[in-house]
């Protein structure tokens, strides 16, 4: 095993991860913009094609952390990167309704096998001293994707059109194929292992041990999701419509600016220590984002919430992966995902209809942050019960 946080492998996989959930976050504020101005569609088409890629994903995680575990990781990884460039590619050919949803569909399948298949890698490459600082540094990857991705996919569809839109997501998808496969991996890393159990499993699809960290972590993006899903309408009440772009650059910058020294904490003092701080901040940062009137109001909201929400997902994710042998990492990763993919995906539904019925300032200022204040008291209960560090 590697001594090593900063290797090519880890800048690689950590690269292909930050492809696969661009090309994501690029969709979901360009293709509406395609399906309305190209296609003739409405709200419902475009409401359709995200469904759709989310049911690719969701059903797909749990299969994709079996798979990780029983076959060659490399092999696996360059058939899934080879796949995300012929899907990419078919949004050049395939331009109506019927074959942007299969599209989307399968674009979804192979995001849940890259980013698990990404994730599972870095967290066998990185040193037992050193996984809680290398999983928040790959996390970056995550973050910074779910910030530069939906103002690239703006610029594209409202600048250049969907012609440029769509090569671009190739050229995209090609360097992905490229990053994931320049580097060699150790045979401990990439092969599976000999140990294998006939028939199929529960266990097999979802590990046990990481539901708690996985569950947690999911109303921690609950409470996220409403805010990038929401933030535009929430923003154009107080007409600070256009300044909503400088939310995501300073969340994005509180969480960049403090990787180094949660990393270090968590490494060194435990859990603990990053995740209980991070909940208060994180509460902290919803509050204010309740109650926001002003641009400076935006901007302090938004390092609250940056610096909270990065003390949380990686501690998650290292606590999720941390929890099982490394036989089962891959399963163990694919959990973590599966359980945010699921929650993001309640928030816009769940959250919608607080949003309509009793207005944002509720759904942010109690809705969300009761989910949080739930998430800090689940996750004292299941430290105190069943987790030993």
């Amino acid at each position: 095993m590697q001594e090593k946080l900063w290797t090519s492998e880890f800048f690689s996989m950590s690269g292909t991860n930050f492809f696969f959930f661009m090309s994501q976050y690029i969709m979901v504020s360009a293709l509406p913009i395609f399906i309305m101005e190209s296609l003739g569609g409405g709200e419902l088409e475009a409401g359709l094609a995200m469904t759709s890629f989310q049911c690719g994903a969701v059903l797909c995680r749990p299969l994709a952390g079996k798979c990780i575990d029983a076959v060659n990781k490399r092999r696996l990884l360059f058939t899934a990167t080879v796949a995300f460039l012929l899907i990419m590619t078919g949004f050049s050919v395939f331009q109506t309704f019927t074959g942007l949803y299969v599209l989307r569909f399968a674009h979804g399948i192979v995001f849940a096998i890259g980013t698990t298949c990404a994730a599972t890698l870095v967290a066998l490459l990185l040193p037992a001293q050193k996984k809680g600082t290398g999983i928040g540094y790959f996390a970056l990857s995550t973050n910074l994707a779910m910030v530069v991705g939906p103002f690239i996919g703006l610029i594209l569809a409202q600048q250049f059109g969907s012609d440029i839109l769509f090569f671009f997501m190739i050229g995209l998808a090609l360097l992905t194929v490229i990053l994931a496969n320049v580097c060699h991996m150790p045979d401990d890393v990439i092969l599976p292992s000999k140990r294998k159990k006939k028939g199929f499993h529960l266990a097999d699809f979802i590990a046990r041990e990481a539901i708690w960290p996985s569950a947690i972590s999911g109303l921690v993006f609950f409470a996220y999701g409403g805010i990038i899903t929401f933030i535009s309408l929430y923003m154009h009440q107080f007409e600070l419509q256009a300044e909503t772009s400088i939310f995501f650059v300073v969340f994005a910058a509180a969480i960049v600016l403090t990787r180094p020294v949660i990393g270090w904490i968590f490494d060194r003092k435990g859990a603990d220590y990053t995740v209980y701080p991070g909940f208060l901040i994180y509460l902290l940062g919803m509050f204010l984002f309740s109650r926001i009137t002003t641009l400076t109001e935006l901007f302090i909201a938004s390092v609250f919430l940056g610096i909270g929400f990065g003390a949380l997902s990686p501690a998650f994710q290292t606590l999720a992966v941390r929890s099982v042998c490394p036989e089962k990492s891959g399963v163990a990763t694919a959990t973590y995902f599966w359980s945010l993919d699921i929650f993001v995906g309640l928030a816009a539904v769940l959250l919608g209809i607080v949003a309509r019925h009793a207005g944002y300032e509720v759904m942010y200022g109690m809705v969300s942050t009761g989910v949080i204040l739930l998430a800090a008291v689940l996750y004292a209960v299941w430290r105190r019960k069943n987790y030993k560090e």
